[in-house]
């Protein structure tokens, strides 16, 4: 397969594929000419990375997961392991935003909105003896 045909099949874009291939997640053969020459076994790896990818796994994580998916002496530990620090982050990401929502939200109701100068808003974000 070519990397259009690879790229449709798998999900993933062309200019992904050749990152993918230039960080060394994916080695596709080379044809004579030189052109990229991918098999079926490339295209289930890109849409494993594609999958990775869209659940947030980072380039490191999805090295690793990738390697235990072609490892068969795997212990499904190590997967979890990934997985799960992996979701601990994500749960911390959310906790942050949940605590921006809620000072932004404070902010908004504090804030008149009408004529006047006076913003609870900008005087939050402003640093403390900032002159105007």
């Amino acid at each position: 397969m070519n990397i259009g045909d690879v790229a449709r099949n798998s999900g993933v874009p062309a200019k992904t594929i050749r990152y993918y291939e230039e960080i060394g997640l994916i080695h596709p053969n080379r044809s004579e000419n030189g052109y990229r020459d991918f098999t079926e076994t490339h295209m289930h790896k890109l849409a494993f990375l594609g999958r990775a990818r869209a659940l947030g796994f980072s380039i490191e994580d999805c090295r690793t997961l990738l390697a235990l998916y072609e490892n068969e002496n795997r212990e499904s530990m190590q997967v979890k392991a990934v997985a799960e620090e992996h979701l601990r982050q994500i749960d911390e990401k959310i906790a942050k935003l949940q605590s921006m929502r809620a000072t932004l939200s404070e902010l908004v109701d504090k804030c008149a909105g009408d004529h006047r100068p006076d913003c609870p808003i900008l005087a939050d974000l402003s640093p403390v003896g900032m002159s105007e």
